[in-house]
């Protein structure tokens, strides 16, 4: 069977896709204190380079909603590959030919957001239509794979960095770019089914006259903030309440986190066969909330972490499971369906993160308290597959 024709390679063409979502979420972030200290960006630019990033792909998920039916799937994936090539190359060139560094940096940032956003809405949507048995085991596989690209990029940026040096680090994003471009002819020579195989989708004003639609966008909120209120801090928790110095604090604070999340992922795809996902879903959501509370609530430092790194494996059912359920739960929903559950997971991105930050500032800079109240979003997501559950008339057992 010849590449055009299998599908094998389309899934392996979605792995690397997550792959290139991970360097673009996660590469930049680790070189922002040099570009501080080397191209004089304050802390107000660099914090608005993450506001525009992650803005930009809400605005990608929402464009996506008309869109992506129209555009096609593959044509999609080979753009935002394109896109995320281009960026990590504007990196290399654009701050050494402008005089403003701000916006020299701003551009790329604007084609990695293009490229991660066109990514999430695209690939997951991509697997689900390929013609395999185990739909779930397939996303929760997909998936993993944004967990060994954020794992990947710490470890080779930071090894990288410790053998060359920082100032080499245009050498590291032109192989980044390379990934990119690489996928991109990938996809280009892979089969690619639409969703719907030919079907009318659901529109967007019949979508959002069913009711179960917004339990599933709460549910798809409440998984991103879940996993990035504590991916997000945990670096900072780790530093500051365990005295690690920074690479320590990313290697058992991030790194621990991601590396957990993608054994949970993988766990998940050889066994759901055998447990119903409803079943997962709510087990993840109990695990993770005594994860935040245990965090929060524990005087020992060091179970306070542990609580840190397992959150990342009761989270990592979470955001694929929610895809594969609403995939299951509303039948022919075509692309809209995954760019508003792309836009409510990246909402949860955003928000998970910024509520921490604000209560925690309140409390005089104390991460404990921003991880207590945090633990309203895994218990809002068990709450939610439990009323949607009962509604299907499933059990979850």
């Amino acid at each position: 069977m010849t590449i055009k024709n299998n599908f094998r390679h389309t899934l392996n063409a979605s792995y690397i896709g997550y792959i290139t979502q991970a360097i673009v979420n996660n590469y930049a972030p680790l070189l922002f204190v040099f570009f501080r200290s080397r191209y004089g960006i304050s802390i107000l630019q660099i914090s608005l380079l993450i506001v525009i990033n992650f803005g930009t792909q809400l605005l990608i998920d929402i464009v996506s909603v008309f869109l992506i039916d129209k555009i096609g799937y593959k044509a999609g994936a080979v753009t935002a590959h394109f896109s995320a090539a281009a960026g990590m190359i504007l990196y290399c060139i654009l701050p050494s030919v402008m005089d403003d560094k701000f916006v020299a940096l701003l551009i790329p940032t604007l084609f990695n957001a293009l490229g991660g956003g066109l990514c999430e809405v695209v690939v997951s949507p991509i697997v689900e239509a390929c013609p395999t048995e185990n739909k779930a085991a397939n996303m929760s596989i997909l998936h993993s794979f944004y967990c060994w690209g954020q794992l990947g990029v710490i470890l080779i940026s930071t090894l990288f960095f410790g053998l060359f040096g920082l100032d080499n680090w245009k050498y590291l994003s032109i192989i980044y770019a390379m990934i990119s471009l690489f996928n991109a002819f990938y996809f280009i020579n892979v089969p690619v089914n639409h969703p719907l195989r030919g079907k009318e989708g659901i529109g967007i004003k019949k979508l959002f006259k069913i009711k179960a639609v917004y339990l599933l966008f709460l549910m798809m909120i409440c998984a991103g903030a879940s996993e990035l209120a504590m991916s997000q801090w945990a670096s900072t928790f780790a530093e500051e309440g365990l005295k690690f110095n920074k690479s320590v604090s990313d290697l058992i604070g991030p790194a621990m986190f991601a590396a957990l999340m993608g054994i949970s992922r993988v766990i998940h795809a050889k066994l759901s066969d055998k447990i119903k996902l409803e079943t997962y879903l709510i087990i993840s959501s109990l695990i993770c909330v005594l994860c935040y509370l245990t965090a929060a609530l524990s005087d020992s430092p060091v179970i306070s972490i542990i609580a840190c790194a397992m959150t990342g494996f009761s989270v990592g059912v979470m955001w694929p499971g929610v895809y594969s359920f609403s995939a299951a739960s509303i039948k022919n929903s075509g692309g809209a369906l995954f760019a508003l559950l792309a836009f409510s997971g990246d909402l949860g991105c955003i928000s998970g993160p910024a509520l921490v930050g604000v209560i925690s500032d309140r409390f005089s800079g104390d991460l404990k308290i921003g991880f207590l109240i945090s633990s309203v979003f895994p218990l809002l997501l068990l709450i939610s597959t439990l009323i949607l559950n009962k509604k299907n008339g499933r059990s979850t057992i």
